[in-house]
């Protein structure tokens, strides 16, 4: 074991072995998870054996050399939190990457444990999305934490982005991870044009930095997220793309330390790493962090270990599918759920809500029913066909990604579509919802043959 001191540290010279990823030496006096600079870069305790201990180098170790400088920092990874985080573009360290200065405020450590119950409350607030596929069939509570699947091919970063632009929040804090930097500028932009960068915090990994480095952008997110929810009691809405890239990177690093492999090549600990993530996600008295996380499915596929795993620790989830009938993008009604609307929809949304929401969503499958009959040569009742009518029209105005309305907008474009192509009593709404909203203007006239 050889050191010297220098300024008060203590500085190890002796590299006994160097992986692709890791690097090993002999030290006293040092903890768990805490930072070290070897020859310059930044690496991070991941294993301590007596005294051997094992550094996961995070820009990789490729030019180490045996004999290089390793100062270890006596403390785990931190991020500064302050008023300052507002707008600010950083990456997986907290380092400014938008030319502003670094940031100052209070030190505080990433990755600590999640909430005590004894602090969380029941979540009971409606978050807004803006997203009609979301916010009408599968409401957000917060301190909610749900993920959405979808394929890589799909929008699913332009979805992020709108959520960011249009979710009823105090904050939103984004976290991406392996980002193309067309990504990373699309978000930038989009930020900046909106005129809502003042509350917007991002933590950005692009596809040019080090995989490794992406297993620190969801604990910069969370600190920060941590900050506001709990100092500034705001209601934080934390978005994290994509969670499969974050889940990649774990199993490189696994497997450049000879960890056996589990399921899907994933690391046989990806449960707890995900759920230390998840469960942040917490309502207080006042404040509350809110997670939406993007899981992208290779080849549709749900039992992969990733998205596996994401659905026992999550309330819900919401997929993205494309609609050939429209050709636009939806929140699929089918495979989507969210566990814990039941707790708002019609209590802090308007009472006709449950039923609107399970009476299109009823409708819809009777359309997939009618669609199933037509391709295998049926003939088509009246009915069938204006199910078919209505499904086209309550993809298009309700499930696209892109329809931008508020909640009551939503319910009332709803009723009229109800009006549109049904009579009263094929909806199934009770009686006194019914005389209260149902369209005036369809009981005006005969509309496809309903009468």
């Amino acid at each position: 074991m050889n050191s010297k001191s220098s300024a008060f540290q203590t500085v190890f010279t002796k590299i006994e072995q160097i992986t692709k990823a890791t690097c090993s030496l002999r030290a006293r006096g040092v903890m768990n998870e805490e930072m070290a600079i070897i020859d310059g870069r930044p690496a991070q305790v991941v294993k301590i054996q007596k005294d051997l201990v094992t550094l996961q180098v995070f820009p990789g170790t490729q030019g180490i050399a045996t004999d290089v400088d390793v100062i270890f920092l006596g403390e785990p990874p931190t991020l500064r939190v302050g008023a300052d985080l507002a707008g600010r573009f950083l990456n997986a360290y907290g380092q400014p990457l938008d030319g502003g200065p670094e940031l100052e405020g209070k030190k505080v450590p990433i990755g600590g444990p999640s909430v005590n119950p004894v602090r969380r409350k029941q979540p009971s607030e409606l978050i807004s999305t803006g997203i009609a596929g979301i916010d009408l069939n599968n409401t957000l509570v917060t301190g909610q934490k749900i993920p959405f699947f979808a394929d890589p091919d799909q929008p699913f970063n332009q979805v992020m982005a709108m959520v960011a632009l249009r979710a009823g929040a105090d904050r939103i804090i984004l976290g991406g991870m392996g980002l193309s930097n067309d990504d990373y500028l699309f978000f930038r932009r989009t930020f900046e044009d909106a005129g809502i960068l003042e509350k917007i915090t991002c933590f950005i990994n692009t596809t040019d930095d080090s995989p490794a480095e992406r297993l620190l952008v969801p604990d910069m997110v969370l600190a920060a997220a941590e900050y506001f929810a709990v100092e500034k009691k705001e209601k934080v809405l934390v978005l994290l793309t994509d969670m499969t890239l974050f889940c990649d990177a774990l199993s490189i690093i696994s497997n450049r330390m000879d960890q056996i492999p589990s399921k899907d090549s994933m690391p046989g600990a990806l449960y707890s790493d995900l759920a230390k993530i998840y469960e942040k996600a917490v309502q207080f008295e006042q404040g509350s962090i809110t997670i939406i996380a993007v899981t992208t499915l290779s080849g549709g596929d749900i039992t992969h270990a990733i998205p596996d795993n994401t659905g026992y620790i999550t309330e819900g989830q919401l997929f993205l599918r494309r609609n050939t009938d429209i050709s636009r993008v939806i929140v699929d009604p089918f495979r989507s759920l969210s566990r814990l609307k039941q707790l708002v929809i019609g209590k802090r949304s308007r009472e006709d809500h449950p039923q609107v929401m399970n009476a299109g969503v009823r409708l819809y499958a009777d359309a997939a029913y009618a669609k199933t009959k037509q391709e295998n040569g049926f003939d088509l009742s009246d009915y069938d066909e204006r199910t078919l009518k209505f499904a086209a029209e309550y993809a298009r105005e309700l499930l696209a990604i892109d329809v931008n309305i508020e909640m009551d907008k939503m319910l009332d474009t709803a009723w009229g579509l109800f009006g549109k192509y049904f009579r009263k009593e094929e909806v199934g709404i009770k009686d006194e919802l019914v005389k209260k909203y149902w369209p005036k203007q369809a009981d005006e006239k005969d509309t496809h043959g309903k009468d």
